[in-house]
């Protein structure tokens, strides 16, 4: 477990370094913020988070301009690298020994879900943006937890719910089998069912370490099912999808958490025509346009997704209420933080002007895509067309639906 990039911003200067976990931990100053990026740098969800996050934490402290308001702002990261054990690991020794105030991205919800305890454990904060299960704001709600940028809630309400209404009346599920993929598939049967629907079957597979799924799509192909549900991502996804084409299944495909770096990934010839949610496309307004090409050089060729957008907008948001609460009393209680945070307006160039709910989730809106034909694409990235928008606070699950202790009647 290493931290691969370390970030220091102070007075007019940025620098670099790199550390290990194992290294003895630096004097942190009372002045000095710490966030955490814990994030997928070498597995399935890497182009999801992984180096684009950490790149997008940075352009936000450049952006909130954290030297020029005489504040310090460190960033370092690590890979969780999809196991429970060691992103709570990684967690503890960065609450505990190295000065962390705040872990945010966390693309693996199994993963979220322990760090969200450590960090009520320790009184200190964590945001996620990679992460799907709605699980963060319902039962599982922490005062210390802020769920940021899409869930199985929304994702199944507006992908699935618009499939169903399509006349995709019978599903078959691929599940990977850890708690988004259930989570994901729970949701999506819920509206599916409420719309008159009827899951025929579903099969789940070893996450992570799968990547052959032609046993799983023959099974679907022969359910009878209409639509063929992916309750999975990254690079998942994007293997199902292939085989499938190559398969010529003839089943509409729902991948029903599909990001761009997957469209990208597999070609508009393959990718034409799914329809996807996403709370965030860069090609969308003049202001994802904007924030896009200001993190582009930190990105390389790429252009952010999602969960990437989720960790800048998170990451500003809390620059702002430690800004406005004073340095020393946001490092002082995580709790009292994040309730700071519930209470000042979101408004960045990623998802517009929104709020935070009492149960912490973040009302981004849920937009819904349909990918372009090669005929159709302008040029690299340009991959979307918009179908439907729900707004942010008709998109997630209501609070009386959630069982968030947080939430008063």
């Amino acid at each position: 477990m290493t931290i691969s990039r370390r970030t220091l911003v102070t007075g007019v200067a940025a620098g670099a370094a790199f550390a290990s976990l194992g290294r003895p931990a630096r004097a942190q100053g009372a002045d000095t913020l710490k966030i955490g990026v814990l994030t997928d740098l070498s597995g399935p969800y890497k182009d999801i988070g992984g180096p684009g996050s950490v790149a997008c934490a940075n352009q936000a402290i450049e952006d909130f301009g954290a030297s020029g308001k005489g504040m310090k702002v460190e960033v370092v990261s690590a890979d969780h690298q999809n196991k429970t054990d060691v992103g709570s690991a990684v967690a503890r020794q960065w609450y505990d020994r190295d000065g962390v105030d705040i872990i945010l991205d966390i693309p693996n919800s199994g993963v979220a879900l322990a760090v969200s305890s450590v960090a009520r454990e320790k009184n200190k904060i964590f945001i996620g943006s990679g992460p799907a299960t709605s699980d963060l704001t319902g039962a599982q709600c922490s005062p210390n937890t802020i769920h940021w940028t899409y869930d199985t809630y929304m994702l199944a309400k507006s992908t699935g719910g618009a499939l169903v209404k399509a006349g995709g009346t019978t599903w078959y599920f691929i599940t990977a089998d850890y708690a988004f993929g259930k989570a994901l598939q729970r949701d999506t049967t819920t509206f599916i069912e409420k719309a008159g629907g009827k899951v025929v079957g579903s099969s789940a597979y070893p996450f992570p370490g799968t990547s052959d799924f032609s046993s799983l799509l023959l099974q679907a192909q022969s359910s009878g099912a209409k639509v063929l549900g992916l309750a999975n991502a990254g690079a998942d996804t994007i293997n199902s999808i292939k085989q499938a084409h190559e398969f010529g299944l003839p089943l509409t495909i729902a991948g029903l958490l599909v990001f761009i770096s997957d469209v990208h990934s597999l070609g508009l010839e393959t990718a034409q025509g799914l329809t996807l949610t996403s709370s965030f496309y860069w090609d969308h307004n003049d202001h994802t346009r904007a924030f896009a090409d200001r993190v582009k050089s930190k990105m390389g060729s790429a252009r952010p997704g999602m969960v990437q957008a989720g960790v800048y907008s998170s990451t500003l948001h809390y620059l702002k209420t430690a800004a406005q609460m004073g340095v020393a009393e946001a490092k002082k209680d995580g709790a009292a933080t994040v309730a700071a945070m519930k209470r000042l307006p979101v408004d960045d160039d990623c998802f517009g002007k929104t709020t935070i709910r009492e149960d912490g989730r973040c009302l981004t809106p849920a937009f819904l895509w349909k990918v372009k034909k090669p005929s159709e694409s302008k040029g690299p990235w340009d991959y979307y067309t918009l179908l439907n928008e729900t707004p942010g606070d008709e998109a997630y699950r209501p609070l009386s639906e959630g069982n968030c202790k947080l939430v008063h009647a």
